[in-house]
């Protein structure tokens, strides 16, 4: 048996020793992040529709068998409540406080910085994108599809992907057959043919009848069997790969696939690339919009329910499909999948009928939201908490279960520690691997969301009555101590948080702010905190951006604490997971040390509340934080010879600060505070 499939979890144990790994290639397992678009946590059969008794209901038998051999990641957190913003937090690896894009931003450029993608490829992967995208920036004009990959500025292939092929622009994921005019779609331009891509090639002339589950499923699909197949992926030289599979469905536009799902699954059945332009896939027969799964008609649904239930179905015959070319090309055992969603469940249908009627589609009909308050755009559970499972054959426990509260920055920690990397330090995430491997302690996640949405909640019969029909306007979220707080339609940073105890309290039924001392206090550190792990975006103004940060009750420290990480890095990394060689602590924030990191720890005492401005220079990259929250980034495109610099708003008081920087036969780094006042 090759040494690979012996050793899944080495990329694991390297990152107690040094950062950009010099082991083996063959050691690191390939990774797949598959990433469902307005799928409900309540849309998985094995979190909830297989207990569904006195409720119609729909099935997932393949991602059922995926959760049986891999783990449930029941307590998971998308970003923000609807796509852009939680795609930009996942390949950023930052929460909504940190990351570029934020409440509505479609299409807004993301963060010129360290991706999911550029950090794999650092570590020796081959990266590719297939999907949606919907982060692009630059040109782009209203209903004008003559903008080019030259023209976007955060085009994938410029954020670290080596290969793309998908949906550049949101709007053009609300449809999933590209190349046909669709008679049945509404009047927001949903009728006309949509742009798919391959890296600088408009392609979608080619994709007559091409539904886009199996599009992208077959693109994928084939994309890996020829990498195992053709030499890339023979051996022990085998070079990895990540995947980041981003469906458009079930989202948006609820339209049906032309045929049935293909007879078998894996290399030599299921879906298959034909290469044919007019025939790209062996789904591309039949009536387009046409076919039904036989399990969900003759029940009496409504024509809106049977789509949706069949467009699930055709995503699970795809996952399977997915699962069973792994195993088939014996590369089960050394890759990791895991399989999300980008917010709750969502309301659309994009129908309407031949006379024009527009038709309505609700998520109760499944109960998509599970049996928690709240759907897209909500921060209730039921808008945020996101069906998550995690499968590595082998490595994750099959049939496991983990109800641990974690988000999607979490992940760029997780696949880089899996590959035997550090992450980049401007990560707010922490590695999940202690938890999917069961070896090692696990850190706890950082669970936060600020969003705006000037709507309100659906008000459905199966919601508390409180939620129903409320406003949202400003939101946040934020975990601590294992309690949930929430603030909806937020007019200044004095309003309460409701606090939850949702893992016995998954409905939210019953706000604990107030009832005892001890959530007085949560609340106070509550409102301390949502305050020490973020900073403001002007492009997404919050009524809290302007408060300053609260200080710490930890004393001043007169000296700098130091600890040396050996190693070869190409980016500033967190140092969490690493091992350090040489500590002890100096006057000032210079140390000698070999190459590699070196992380101060330190204090610094607002003699007077109000604005500092501050400058940090360095000989190397430098990453600072101060409490939690990103002070400098001086990390990604440093220059040398560049002051860096920031303003920010402190209460008087002491507040600490964490300083990453690399060293090249020493390390210096000089952080220099000036107080500019207390106006806004």
């Amino acid at each position: 048996m090759p040494l690979r499939y012996l050793l899944p979890l080495l990329g694991l144990l390297l990152t107690l020793s040094a950062a950009t790994p010099s082991a083996h290639a063959a050691t690191k397992p390939n990774v797949i992040f598959i990433l469902l678009d307005d799928m409900g946590w309540g849309d998985f059969g094995v979190l909830h529709q297989n207990g569904l008794t006195d409720h119609k209901s729909h099935r997932t038998p393949l991602l059922d068998q995926m959760a049986s051999e891999g783990m449930q990641l029941r307590a998971h957190y998308c970003p923000a409540p609807v796509c852009a913003p939680s795609r930009s937090s996942l390949l950023s690896g930052v929460h909504q406080g940190h990351t570029e894009v934020r409440d509505n931003q479609f299409d807004k450029a993301l963060a010129d910085n360290h991706t999911l993608a550029s950090v794999m490829k650092s570590a020796g992967y081959q990266t590719w994108l297939v999907g949606k995208y919907g982060l692009q920036g630059g040109a782009e004009r209203k209903g004008d599809d003559t903008a080019t990959p030259a023209e976007w500025d955060a085009y994938p292939t410029k954020r670290g992907f080596d290969r793309f092929y998908g949906y550049v622009r949101h709007r053009d994921g609300h449809v999933h057959y590209p190349a046909e005019n669709w008679a049945l779609g509404d009047s927001e331009g949903h009728r006309s043919p949509k742009q798919v891509w391959f890296n600088d090639n408009e392609v979608s002339e080619d994709l007559a009848k091409c539904y886009t589950t199996d599009l992208f499923a077959a693109r994928a699909k084939d994309w890996i069997v020829n990498h195992v197949q053709d030499g890339a992926g023979q051996g022990s030289d085998e070079q990895p790969f990540f995947l980041y599979l981003a469906f458009d469905t079930p989202h948006a536009a609820l339209q049906l696939p032309s045929v049935a799902f293909p007879d078998g699954y894996g290399v030599k059945g299921g879906l298959q690339w034909l290469d044919k332009p007019g025939q790209m896939i062996n789904t591309a027969t039949g009536t387009v919009d046409g076919y039904r799964h036989p399990d969900y008609t003759g029940q009496g649904w409504s024509d809106a329910e049977e789509r949706f239930a069949t467009m699930v179905r055709r995503i699970d015959n795809a996952v399977g499909d997915l699962l069973q070319t792994l195993k088939d090309l014996s590369i089960d055992k050394e890759t990791m999948v895991v399989i999300s969603c980008d917010n709750g469940p969502h309301h659309e249908s994009y129908l309407q009928t031949v006379d024009g009627k527009r038709v309505n589609y609700t998520p109760q009909s499944f109960q998509s939201y599970g049996p928690f308050d709240g759907t897209k755009r909500d921060v209730w559970e039921g808008g945020i908490r996101v069906g998550t499972l995690a499968w590595w054959p082998g490595t994750i426990p099959a049939g496991s279960k983990n109800d641990h509260p974690s988000q999607f920055h979490d992940w760029m920690p997780t696949f880089a520690n899996a590959a035997g990397a550090a992450p980049p330090a401007r990560t707010d995430g922490v590695s999940l691997l202690p938890t999917l491997t069961g070896k090692g302690e696990q850190a706890p996640s950082q669970v936060y969301i600020e969003y705006f949405q000037n709507g309100r909640t659906p008000s459905y019969n199966d919601f508390e009555k409180q939620k129903r029909n409320q406003r949202r306007g400003q939101m946040q979220v934020l975990y601590l101590d294992g309690y949930k707080g929430v603030r909806t339609d937020i007019q200044n940073h004095a309003d309460a948080f409701a606090i939850y105890d949702v893992k016995n309290d998954p409905k939210e039924l019953h706000n604990l702010a107030g009832s005892s001392p001890a959530f007085e206090q949560l609340q106070q550190r509550m409102h301390d905190r949502v305050l020490q792990i973020r900073r403001q975006n002007d492009s997404a103004p919050r009524p809290y951006d302007n408060e300053p940060i609260p200080a710490s009750k930890t004393p001043a420290q007169q000296d700098w604490s130091y600890h040396v990480f050996a190693g070869e890095f190409s980016y500033v990394p967190d140092v969490s997971d690493l091992s350090s060689n040489k500590s002890g602590s100096a006057s000032n924030m210079k140390v000698d040390a070999a190459n590699g990191a070196v992380q101060f720890k330190g204090t610094f005492t607002a003699e007077q509340t109000g604005w500092y401005d501050v400058t940090l220079q360095s000989d190397t990259k430098t990453f600072a934080r101060i409490h939690d929250a990103a002070l400098i980034d001086a990390d990604f495109k440093f220059e040398t010879g560049q002051a860096y610099q920031t303003k920010i708003r402190l209460a008087k008081g002491v507040h600490p600060i964490t300083v990453t920087t690399l060293a090249d036969g020493d390390a210096s780094v000089q952080l220099d505070w000036k107080f500019v006042g207390n106006e806004d």
